[in-house]
């Protein structure tokens, strides 16, 4: 089978092994934007340094296999299918909770799209909608904070405006992530699923700096011998800072979270924290307003 990876450009720049892994495997990977597609061209034209967002990079995929017969586009987060896929990561640490004769206080996942923390919370959303105490956390970077700063509201899931429109938190399909940000998590949008439950008042949100992160990062990593992905950082802080607050408190707790992935491939960014070259950065809202400006047209009131 043939790839075709269209990788944001600032991460093609800023985490090159993950390019170098993919060409190993026989995969072409390509910056966007780019000029291999009408929609890359045009970015690319009013903006040649543009660096690149999920939104850009999902719409010349769209436009190439809506372009070619026999190309099929693949999409591996943010749907509700993906997110439903993933909670087999929940149910296992359900029965492992079970085994040990535990049950957790708080459930901690980092959120960019939805498909990790759907993965590990949903499994217990029906207990919290029948009445549990358990949080659900979603932790997600101060740089892009879809959550907590977003509006729950219909937009499109890219900036050409051919994926479907989905009613979720976003920060504008034409956001684009700062380049300083160097921890991942850099999508516009939210899934549908964990959006109507942020929305309804079961998950519960939470935006962290990136240096917090790389900081907790770091603790984990000289402790437990794992270095994580700069993404699970997120919820290894927002764990860390639980488990804090329970100690000052004097009460015991039980606390789940999902370390996603390993940082193997993430070490450029980790060299820009250990060097002092990381800076935390807070998306301005004048600017998700600004973004926020060309929704689509649903007749419904926003």
């Amino acid at each position: 089978m043939k790839v075709h990876v269209y990788m944001v450009r600032v991460s093609h720049d800023q985490k090159p092994y993950r390019k170098f892994m993919m060409e190993t495997w026989g995969g072409t990977v390509t910056a966007s934007p780019s000029m291999l597609t009408r929609c890359g061209r045009e970015i690319l034209a009013a903006d040649p340094d543009n660096p690149g967002s999920l939104g850009i990079a999902i719409s010349e995929a769209v436009e190439e296999a809506a372009s070619n017969k026999g190309v099929n586009y693949s999409l591996g987060s943010v749907l509700n299918h993906v997110c439903l896929h993933q909670t087999i990561i929940g149910l296992e640490a359900r029965r492992q909770l079970e085994l040990a004769g535990d049950y957790p206080d708080v459930v901690i996942g980092c959120a960019g799209g939805g498909s990790n923390f759907a993965g590990i919370a949903v499994p217990f959303a029906r207990d919290k909608i029948n009445g549990s105490k358990v949080r659900l956390l979603a932790v997600e970077p101060a740089a892009c904070p879809t959550l907590t700063k977003g509006r729950f509201v219909y937009d499109y899931g890219d900036e050409a405006k051919m994926a479907p429109i989905m009613e979720m938190y976003t920060l504008g399909h034409t956001f684009i992530p700062p380049t300083i940000h160097a921890g991942g998590l850099r999508y516009h949008g939210m899934s549908p699923l964990v959006s109507l439950m942020h929305h309804e008042g079961i998950v519960d949100a939470v935006a962290v700096p990136q240096k917090g992160c790389f900081e907790a990062a770091i603790m984990f990593a000289r402790t437990e011998g794992i270095i994580p992905a700069p993404e699970s950082s997120h919820a290894i802080r927002a764990a860390i800072d639980e488990a804090l607050k329970a100690k000052d408190e004097g009460r015991e707790t039980t606390i789940l979270f999902n370390l996603s992935g390993h940082g193997h491939f993430d070490m450029t960014s980790y060299d820009m924290y250990l060097s002092g070259k990381l800076d935390d950065y807070e998306y301005p809202r004048e600017l998700i307003d600004t973004a926020l400006h060309d929704l689509p047209n649903v007749g419904l009131p926003v």
